[in-house]
């Protein structure tokens, strides 16, 4: 695995994913995109994993692309920018597809391409210094790939305003809008995501999985018979599991459930 990546496993229910290249403010480029990429697509296939916590380290989360990836790209043809942008776009993609939730930890400033990574996350944890900002439009430039996940994140009429000014807007902000879940100081962010991970590590393997789909799958659809017909085959479908008639035993019978983690 390239070192742009910090990743590690403190436990088999949790992974680590930090973006490594503080210097260059964890800026994008090929390489990044490349280890995210791998990175995610071998998490999702881990059947014991239960939450993935992305970071980074440095005092910024993501300034965006890269400054030399960017000189070089100034020279590319159409071709080589769609195929470039492609790789981008799969990389949110398989990010954005990790069965599991991902928690999002930003402790400095996310721009750019940074605010897609953070869009995708499923719980958001910001500190309340943290800046941020779609500054494309400011380039000349459009976010175009990070757009579908920033628009389900920060919603349209928000998007409009920033991503057309390419504003700075604070994490403060940003929680108002919706995007970011919960504020924390530098000195308390890492026991609030640590307080979120223990959450999401004591619910169903499984269920945790499946709420997640859910969210996808009915998300914008009208509800009609069909949808109202599938919501009652997949609640079924739980009821009558292993998991789902462990949780509900373990409930009655006021007990652990068995797929609580062990002290160590």
């Amino acid at each position: 695995m390239s070192d742009v990546l910090d990743v590690s496993r403190p436990n088999a229910h949790v992974a680590h994913v930090w973006l490594n290249r503080p210097d260059v403010r964890n800026a994008f480029n090929d390489d990044v995109i490349a280890a995210l990429t791998e990175t995610f697509t071998g998490l999702s296939h881990d059947e014991d994993l239960r939450v993935v916590v992305l970071g980074a380290h440095g005092k910024a989360f993501c300034a965006g692309a890269d400054l030399n990836w960017m000189k070089t790209m100034a020279g590319y043809s159409w071709d080589e920018n769609r195929a470039d942008a492609q790789k981008l776009a799969d990389m949110l993609w398989t990010l954005d597809q990790c069965p599991v939730p991902v928690v999002g930890r930003v402790q400095g400033d996310c721009y750019a391409g940074g605010m897609g990574l953070a869009a995708i996350c499923d719980v958001l944890v910001a500190v309340e210094g943290a800046t941020f900002c779609l500054s494309e439009a400011r380039l000349g430039l459009l976010p175009a790939t990070i757009s579908p996940y920033v628009v389900r994140a920060l919603g349209a009429q928000a998007s409009r305003r920033y991503m057309v000014t390419a504003e700075r807007f604070s994490a403060v902000r940003a929680h108002a809008l919706g995007m970011v879940h919960e504020l924390a100081t530098p000195d308390t962010l890492d026991a609030k995501v640590n307080e979120i991970v223990t959450t999401l590590v004591a619910n169903g393997p499984k269920a945790l999985r499946e709420c997640k789909r859910l969210v996808r799958d009915v998300s914008g659809l009208p509800i009609t018979t069909e949808l109202r017909g599938e919501t009652a085959r997949r609640i079924a479908d739980v009821r009558a599991s292993d998991e789902g008639r462990e949780g509900l035993a373990s409930f009655l019978n006021k007990r652990p459930a068995g797929w609580l983690p062990t002290s160590p």
